[in-house]
């Protein structure tokens, strides 16, 4: 036992190793930083630190802003607990190791001629970040990576190995109800299985529109297209829609001038030097934001879905996230771009729209609503405060409900009236993990103590 943890952990000393997320907002020193290489040698890690008095904290790939995976005790790191264990084509099932990132889960999934059927617009996270965290895309049927899962695995605060699925007794069907967007307060994800189908192809539709063109026929827009999302930015009146739909094919993908001149030279390149003008002179970000906004044109194309999905996002940035049930979107958004063209701020990012269905999962932002997303953002290292706080005040009121991943303000008082099945979790919780192995300080405020 004790060369297992000396050899996979580096033990507590006056020199402790610091974790940041992806971010740089969100600093950890744990007492031991452990990488376990199987999931015997998890639960031993677990035991141990029950014995020792303290807590248990995975991370993933830190893409997460808010404070949900940092700890003094002891971080567990997925970096060992990697690869596909098993594809049923009969079921339509993939099992994956927690640790798996979702750009190598969507590789490997492409070469066996599979896909999941929705994706957010970014691959570097963990499998078992991802959905813990409640990481969505954009879907009119299809909803949030938690929702494709079909079944659990996880080591729970004793050291016990649980699975769960829909399928299961009453308690494993509640752990599964509850685990895929779990917060990490109910045992460490080791092993996810995602509902797979046949690989497909998407035809990509991207488009400038006017906010008023956007806003007036939004729902037009949703129902006509199975991922239909779009981006504001804001001190203009513009917009970039995107429309994703099956397509019989032929494969046309983006060419390697366009991908490189707009998702990289634009979107990133030109962005991260522009966003670094606006954070030095913030004067200048109304006009180039109106460049910005113009600078983008129209493209079609056509290839397999994790190709369509995602974009490379190498410049860095604070976020929040609310999601605000679909039917009061475009108040809402009208309220936020009043708010920012009356106020003083000058915000840089543009501001991203998706939708979602309802779905079933306990502490999902879609819980048997339908909901729309509206996500803000900061270069990073810009001040946020105020902005965050201005546009919080205008989700709130629309009975938003913020990503668990992104920064927010609320608390468990206010996710008591929020989520209908919340005492559910939190009792689930009290008899999984009733000495708070897996607790910080960021659960003790969202879910309580």
């Amino acid at each position: 036992m004790e060369t297992t943890r000396y050899r996979t952990s580096r033990e507590a000393s006056e020199h402790r190793s610091v974790w940041r997320n992806w971010d740089g907002n969100v600093t950890a020193r744990p007492a031991r930083d452990v990488a376990p290489a199987s999931v015997e040698e998890l639960r031993a890690v677990v035991r141990q630190a029950a014995e020792d008095g303290l807590t248990v904290k995975p991370v993933g790939s830190g893409h997460s802003f808010t404070p949900a995976a940092a700890t003094d005790g002891v971080l567990i790191r997925p970096d060992r607990l990697t690869g596909i264990r098993a594809i049923d084509r009969e079921a339509g099932t993939v099992t994956v190791e927690a640790g798996t990132r979702l750009k190598t889960l969507n590789l490997a999934l492409a070469r066996e001629g599979l896909s999941l059927t929705n994706m957010g617009d970014i691959m570097e996270q963990t499998v078992s970040g991802a959905i813990s965290t409640g990481t969505h895309g954009t879907g009119r049927e299809s909803a949030s990576i938690a929702a494709q899962v079909r079944g659990l695995e996880l080591v729970t605060a004793d050291g016990s190995l649980l699975t769960c699925s829909d399928k299961g007794t009453d308690e494993e069907r509640a752990v599964f109800a509850a685990a895929r967007i779990g917060l990490g307060a109910l045992g460490v994800v080791t092993a996810i299985t995602f509902a797979v189908e046949p690989l497909f192809l998407l035809t990509a539709r991207e488009e400038p529109m006017t906010f008023d063109q956007v806003t007036a026929t939004f729902d037009e827009l949703h129902t006509e297209n199975e991922h239909f999302e779009f981006y504001w930015f804001p001190h203009t009146g513009n917009c970039n829609t995107k429309r994703n739909n099956r397509s019989a094919g032929p494969l046309a993908p983006v060419g390697r001038l366009s991908s490189w001149f707009e998702d990289e030279f634009l979107s990133n390149g030109l962005f991260q030097v522009a966003s670094s003008l606006g954070r030095t002179v913030p004067a200048t970000i109304p006009a180039i934001a109106k460049i910005s906004s113009r600078a983008l044109s129209a493209r079609t194309y056509t290839d397999i879905p994790y190709k369509v999905f995602t974009s490379p996002r190498r410049v860095r940035f604070t976020e929040m996230e609310y999601a605000v049930p679909r039917e009061a979107l475009v108040e809402t958004l009208r309220e936020l771009k009043t708010m920012v063209d009356r106020s003083d701020l000058r915000i840089s990012f543009p501001v991203e729209v998706r939708t979602a269905p309802a779905d079933d999962i306990t502490l999902s932002t879609a819980s048997a609503r339908e909901s729309a997303y509206i996500a803000i953002h900061v270069y990073r290292g810009t001040p946020y405060h105020q902005y965050f706080s201005a546009a919080e005040r205008i989700f709130t009121a629309h009975d938003g409900r913020p990503h668990w991943g992104k920064l927010h303000t609320r608390d468990a008082d206010d996710f008591a009236k929020a989520y209908p099945r919340f005492a559910e979790f939190t009792a689930l919780r009290d008899r999984l993990d009733p000495d708070r192995r897996f607790g910080n300080a960021y659960l003790r405020r969202v879910l309580g103590d």
